[in-house]
């Protein structure tokens, strides 16, 4: 007599998923979450798991239907491209899954629930809600006693640094919070966002001898935008970063070295200006998606493009080809009140372009001899530029060429 086996009886059809490519240059990401546990049902196309990179965070269709049966990455594993990460079995189903009665006439004595999967493949189980508890929402795993403990004590789970395998707050570590109360020193561990924005700064910073120079333009272009309510014919906003980035484009095409990116000991001057524009997401990180293809755009289109990737970031929909290809960079001011900041290059570009609050300030006109002083508008921009193919002289023409651009576009006919 056969021995029972915890599987329905049969040819299974095993399909493996895997971490898929997820852009150029990008051969690894970090499991951020799986939507569905071992025994799930899963349909083709479903999202699955969520990956982070540091280029951009994905949810992950399952590529089959079927049955989740093995979980191979947990939540927190670092995973190479190509590499297994679960396995679905394509000849179950939900009745297989979840009805005890559902299991086929020929196969009686056969458990047909994949959820009593055997002891080896159950990875997954911790993160179901039981003994090991739940995650609060700053994604703190507590056990319920250990909540308990907290709560009545008043003291945030967010403030305590577990004792416990791979972090975990122990019974112990909520006591000992409660009985000691808060403490002045937090230890918060660095979002995967900064981590990677922190690697990738300081590389920055040892492969490319920065330079910095900074040039106060005429803005008075902004009283131009201000009478046409800040708006496009289209109906969207125009940004200050907008109306200077299509001066910072047009200005490229005189001075195309700085429209280059550095491959190993080489300088590759691109003609397709494809320019970054930087944003703060969560965690104090950052991302950066490309207008492709910017040379030529007027005002309205530069507004077009901008406002479509700022909603696919807001929806996290960037796909990796939103966040690649970049050769120049510009950086908006952080705020209202910022006269300059001197930003790091995003390598292996060359130059990045900042952009200062637009002010209004007391400016020294002279007619006919006579000087006089009248409230005008002005906007510092800097460039940080590699000194391996710039140089502080060439970088501030540069600067000057954009206010000139900045100062001669007709708002009216671009909007």
């Amino acid at each position: 007599m056969r021995p029972c086996s915890p599987w329905p009886v049969g040819a299974s059809t095993l399909a493996d998923v895997t971490l898929p490519s997820l852009g150029e240059s990008v051969t690894e990401g970090i499991i951020t979450q799986w939507f569905k546990k071992v025994g799930d049902v899963v349909a083709r196309d479903e999202p699955l798991f969520e990956v982070s990179t540091d280029k951009v965070d994905s949810e992950m269709p399952s590529p089959a239907a079927g049955v989740l049966t093995q979980i191979l990455a947990e939540e927190g594993d670092t995973v190479q491209t190509g590499a297994r990460v679960a396995v679905i079995d394509e000849s179950a189903s939900a009745s297989t899954s979840t009805s005890p009665d559902a299991a086929p006439s020929t196969s009686p004595s056969t458990s047909p629930s994949p959820v009593a999967s055997p002891a080896t493949d159950t990875p997954a189980a911790p993160r179901a809600s039981g003994a090991r508890g739940t995650a609060d929402a700053s994604g703190v795993l507590l056990s319920p006693v250990v909540r308990r403990i907290l709560l009545d004590g008043g003291v945030e789970p967010s403030t305590l640094v577990g004792t416990g395998a791979g972090g975990v707050i122990t019974r112990r570590d909520a006591e000992r919070a409660v009985a000691l109360g808060p403490t002045e020193e937090v230890v918060v561990a660095l979002s995967h966002g900064q981590r990677r924005m922190g690697q990738h700064m300081s590389v920055s910073v040892l492969t490319a001898p920065h330079g910095f120079v900074a040039v106060e333009v005429d803005a008075r272009v902004f009283d131009d935008l201000d009478a046409v309510d800040r708006q496009s014919a289209d109906g969207l906003a125009i940004s200050d970063e907008s109306v200077v980035t299509v001066a910072a484009v047009r200005a490229l095409a005189e001075f195309e070295f700085l429209n280059a990116t550095f491959a190993d000991d080489s300088l590759t001057l691109h003609r397709t200006i494809s320019v970054g524009l930087t944003r703060h997401v969560a965690d104090g990180a950052m991302l950066v998606p490309v207008v492709h293809a910017a040379a030529g755009l007027t005002l309205r289109a530069l507004v077009r493009r901008t406002a479509e990737l700022d909603e696919r970031l807001a929806s996290r929909q960037l796909s990796a080809d939103d966040l690649m290809g970049g050769t120049f960079t510009v950086v908006a001011a952080p705020s209202e009140h910022t006269l300059v900041s001197a930003p790091i290059i995003i390598q292996p570009q060359v130059a990045v372009l900042s952009i200062g609050a637009v002010r209004r300030v007391p400016v020294v006109q002279s007619v006919n001899g006579v000087h006089g002083v009248e409230v005008g508008r002005r906007v510092v921009l800097g460039l940080s530029f590699d000194h391996r193919v710039c140089d502080a002289t060439l970088a501030a023409r540069y600067l000057e060429r954009v206010g000139e651009l900045l100062g001669g576009l007709d708002v009216a006919s671009e909007r």
